[in-house]
């Protein structure tokens, strides 16, 4: 069988060495954050990124192992099993490969050659064969027919339809010839589309694709899904276009080899017959198969990317909150948010039917402000988002007014709190959640939404793990690609994102714990339980306490997990307990008590590592304890930024032509990006008005969560589409 390890270093060009030592990791139950970030040493500082395409290769190679295992002893117990057949099967890289080297072994439903060998006509066929010789000589077809007339076979014609149906099946069964006209379709074939006449001339959304066509080699991956789901509601008429004749005239040319002209003529029948009932719907069927498995890889790559950055979208910080979902007629449901995300209160207020109701909603949210001196104000950006936050303006300034009043008195200066219009994609998906009524029994599903809307605001990545990573809506044809790698590949993003920033041991949900390294659901639901009953924890050793956390958990999990304010310095950093030793080493070496560590700054720059090196502790881990000690417990996210909506630019009707406006990006997609501008519709900049370069990638322009100017370049109210643009005037 194969060297996986070895195969799997020269495709991804890394050291063998490296890749054994990380999928021995990896069966020992090691995580990939854990991996690259505390077993450097062992796998030559390989990153998230390369080990997760190791962890992926190596599970493809395992199957296509197993798959092997079972051809070649069901081949085997058929005794048509030859060396040079297993050696093919066993060198295999491919599934699509092996699946047809094993075809002609597969049991099959009874087709027309199962039929013609039961009528006694394999050896016609394979006399047929030896005329198929350049030397062969020339013998009649119809003669050697004429001895396989039975009452089942009553003609000459029927005997040879017969016989060329078995050599159909066989040509059409040869691995060789599938894999060059697969290849051939793939790099010459066209996708073709057509709406069906019971839809007019721009009654349907899939108008672009009326008269659709464009090669496989160069169509986009939203072109392909957006096809296959046209198919799928019945709209589209969806087909791969080629060069049938080309194809054909290849079979014939590996096929035939003789100069009976008779001999030829049925040759050309039977392989033309092969081509277009056995091997053309098979052969298309695959490769839009594997054009569809392409384009769902790509789709979830960009919602991958746009997850993780909307995860790690900048925090806003803990600080008193008070969150508004918006509405007109029901009224806006106002919730206050304590610095540690907290819900303290909940008031509804109806500032849209009425003057008079207006002031009382001013009265109200001026008292709550100043109650609980509010420092942020989060607006979820729905319907009367808006209007909301033009009424929570008119509230501030008045508020201004009066402190600046009393400031000019008594010398104090007004604090403003911070007003933002939040992302609520996903916020009514978390409301009626499971998790949403475990942590608020009691409240209505809209004060549920408020409190998700201003937990956004305070940290984004905390909150957005409550909600499952499709229903965040940052993906394009989410519900059309493979969902079970789609979930595998959010789960692997979120994981990714959480240890990455690390995790507040006291008061992290367990939504958030079950992300990190080594925990699951029931040891978060336990650490939880733990925290509750006997108080804050005071040390990661602490952990070791919590039911069903053992050693190994601790391992995976405690350099992710910190504790602010505890007994251990290092436990609020990214230090993984088991290097404490060595930190206390640097510090006895620099004269410096260990809770004075992190205040050396230059003295630890200039260490020389070397001297700490030891069999376990290499110089890679000892980097990275000196930056962590540098800037202990700090946020790796990018400094918090807020989008300025326009005044009076509260609806698409609002929007003219050249307008230059501020927004944040929402989704980035192969195409371009989406950006909201606070109209209620998320205007689109195309790929080729996001610079003043040419772009192949938009991510390597925009990201999610991304503040940026944009020029409107068209409005379509009828159909609700905004077009801008990024590029300079």
């Amino acid at each position: 069988m194969l060297n996986i390890t070895q195969i799997i270093a020269n495709e991804l060009c890394i050291n063998p060495k490296n890749v054994n030592s990380a999928l021995e990791l990896l069966a020992e139950g090691a995580t990939i954050p854990f991996i690259a970030r505390y077993r450097k040493e062992r796998t030559g500082a390989l990153n998230e990124i390369e080990l997760r395409n190791i962890q992926e290769r190596f599970t493809y190679l395992e199957e296509l192992e197993n798959r092997k295992k079972v051809i070649l002893e069901a081949i085997a117990a058929q005794e048509k099993l030859t060396e040079e057949l297993q050696a093919k099967i066993t060198a295999c890289l491919q599934k699509n490969e092996l699946e047809d080297l094993y075809l002609p072994y597969k049991p099959k439903r009874r087709t027309k050659a199962t039929a013609a060998r039961e009528k006694g006509l394999t050896l016609l066929a394979e006399f047929i064969k030896t005329l198929n010789h350049p030397q062969a000589p020339p013998l009649s077809l119809e003669k050697e027919a004429e001895k396989y007339l039975t009452e089942e076979v009553s003609t000459v014609e029927d005997a040879l339809q017969g016989a060329a149906d078995i050599l159909a099946e066989e040509v059409a069964e040869k691995a060789d010839l599938r894999a060059y006209l697969r290849e051939f379709i793939l790099q010459n074939g066209v996708f073709v589309s057509r709406i069906k006449d019971d839809y007019g001339e721009g009654t349907s959304k899939f108008e672009m694709y009326r008269n659709f066509q464009n090669k496989l080699t160069k169509i986009a991956p939203h072109n392909i899904l957006a096809l296959f789901r046209g198919e799928a509601e019945k709209i589209l008429v969806v087909d791969i276009n080629f060069d049938e004749v080309q194809a054909i005239n290849y079979l014939e040319s590996q096929e035939i080899k003789t100069q009976i002209s008779a001999v030829r003529d049925f040759y050309r029948e039977m392989v033309k017959d092969s081509f277009n009932r056995l091997i053309k719907p098979g052969i298309i069927r695959e490769v839009r198969s594997e054009k569809k498995a392409w384009a769902d890889r790509e789709s979830i790559k960009t919602f991958e990317a746009n997850l993780r950055e909307l995860l790690l979208s900048p925090p806003a910080g803990m600080k008193p909150t008070l969150a508004i979902d918006p509405g007109f007629r029901t009224g806006c449901k106002v919730v206050i948010l304590s610095a540690t995300g907290q819900f303290l209160e909940y008031q509804a207020i109806f500032p849209h039917t009425g003057n008079q109701k207006r002031l009382l909603a001013a009265e109200t949210v001026t008292n709550l402000m100043e109650k609980y001196q509010i420092e942020l104000i989060a607006i979820g950006n729905g319907t009367a988002s808006r209007e909301t936050d033009e009424f929570i303006t008119e509230v501030l300034a008045s508020r201004e007014k009066k402190q600046l009043n009393v400031g000019a008195t008594h010398g104090a200066k007004p604090k403003i709190p911070i007003k933002v219009i939040v992302n609520e994609s996903g916020a009514s998906i978390y409301s009626a959640s499971n998790v949403a009524i475990s942590e608020f029994p009691d409240l209505d599903v809209t004060v549920r939404g408020a409190i998700s809307i201003g937990r956004r605001l305070q940290d984004p990545l905390a909150e957005l793990v409550k909600i499952e990573p499709k229903s965040i809506g940052v993906g394009q044809y989410q519900h059309d690609v493979d969902q079970k790698l789609l979930q595998k590949k959010l789960d692997d993003t979120v994981e990714s994102c959480v240890n990455y920033i690390g995790v507040d041991l006291n008061t992290a949900s367990k939504e958030l714990l079950m992300f990190v390294s080594g925990v699951n659901q029931t040891i978060a639901n336990n650490i939880v339980s733990y925290r509750n009953e006997k108080g804050a924890f005071r040390n990661r050793k602490e952990l070791l306490k919590v039911n069903k956390l053992g050693a190994k958990t601790f391992e995976l999990a405690a350099g992710f997990l910190r504790i602010r304010d505890g007994e251990n310095i290092l436990d609020n950093t990214a230090v993984h307990p088991e290097s404490y030793g060595v930190v206390e080493a640097i510090a006895s070496s620099l004269n410096t008590p260990l809770s004075d560590i992190t205040q050396l700054g230059s003295r630890l720059k200039n260490l020389d590592l070397r001297q700490y090196v030891t069999d376990s502790i290499g110089l890679p881990t000892l980097q990275d304890l000196i930056k962590e000690l540098e800037k202990p417990g700090r946020d790796p996210r990018a400094e918090f930024k807020y989008a300025t909506f326009r005044e009076g630019v509260k609806e698409i009707r609002d929007l003219k032509e050249g307008m230059e406006l501020e927004g944040i990006v929402t989704n980035v997609v192969n195409f371009g990006a989406f950006v909201d501008v606070g109209v209620h519709q998320d205007g689109l900049v195309h790929i080729s008005q996001l610079a003043d370069k040419f772009v192949s990638d938009p991510n390597e322009i925009v990201k999610v969560g991304q503040v940026v100017k944009v020029r409107v370049l068209e409005v379509n109210e009828k159909l609700n589409r905004i077009g801008l643009s990024m590029k300079l005037m």
